[in-house]
Order: C-alpha cells, then sequence, then structure tokens
C-alpha cells in the first residue's frame, strides 16, 4: 500500500510539474503559422513567449512584442487576440473586411488597437476607447458596455 502511494504522489508530482506554464524568446518554439503571421504583419521582434498548458498539454502562445503588441495564439497557431499600444492599430491585412469598412465609415477618426475573436464573433476596441461587438461574419452587432 505505502508503495501504490507513493507511486501516485510521484507521478502526481511529475504531473503537476509538467503542467507548468513556461517562458521563452525562441519563437521557433510557436507553431509555424503563429511565426509567419507575426513575421509578415508586424515589425517589432518577439521580446517572449508565454506557453500556457493546460493537463501536460499547450493551450495557448501569448506573444509580446518589443513594441509593447500582445498576440495570443491557439495551439494551432491562429490568433486569438491581438492588443497594440493606443498609439498603433491592428494591421489591416489581420482584420476582416467587413469590421474595417464598418469602422471607417462610423469611427474614421479611430484605429483598431483590439480584437479578439471568439466563438461568437469578434470583439474590437477602437483607440478612442469604444468597443464594439461583431458577429462571426463580420457584422455590427452592437457597442460594449
Amino acid at each position: 500500500m505505502k508503495k501504490l502511494l507513493t507511486v501516485v504522489i510521484l507521478l502526481g508530482c511529475i504531473f503537476c510539474a509538467s503542467a507548468r506554464d513556461s517562458y521563452t524568446r525562441d519563437k521557433s518554439v510557436l507553431p509555424s503559422a503563429a511565426r509567419i503571421m507575426v513575421e509578415k504583419n508586424f515589425q517589432a521582434e518577439v521580446n517572449h513567449i508565454k506557453i500556457d498548458k493546460e493537463y501536460g498539454k499547450v493551450s495557448e502562445y501569448d506573444v509580446i512584442l518589443n513594441d509593447g503588441t500582445e498576440i495570443s495564439f491557439d495551439p494551432q497557431g491562429r490568433w486569438t487576440d491581438i492588443e497594440v499600444q493606443r498609439n498603433g492599430s491592428v494591421p489591416g491585412a489581420l482584420i476582416p473586411a467587413s469590421i474595417s469598412s464598418y469602422i471607417k465609415q462610423t469611427h474614421n477618426n479611430a484605429s483598431i488597437i483590439g480584437i479578439e475573436k471568439k466563438k461568437t464573433g469578434y470583439e474590437v476596441e477602437l483607440s478612442d476607447g469604444v468597443e464594439l461587438i461583431f458577429n462571426q461574419a463580420g457584422k455590427f452587432i452592437r457597442y460594449d458596455k
């Protein structure tokens, strides 16, 4: 019985140690889709990467660039959230055309400083502090409170 308890405790410790988040500056740990997206759309270099793990498997990559931009990727390397500094803007190539068009028509003087993909659509934050909700097709739904 003592041996079984010891084995269970040892396995629990090993599992907990392998489930820890880790940090690196090496962008080669990112899935290729994430690496390509960052290199193609951002000029700043990677400052660090946090690899979030749940139950020993990667659940998310959080990338911080030298200019303060924060990008989150799912395990396959698809971006889920992008936030830039207030004086910057999310690259237009990453914003669905319908959302970009709506923002230009209704908030011409504001830039998009944050965009998050959700199961139901997108949340967009503008440089003037306004937050908007769009469906998956990029159609405006409402302002966020």
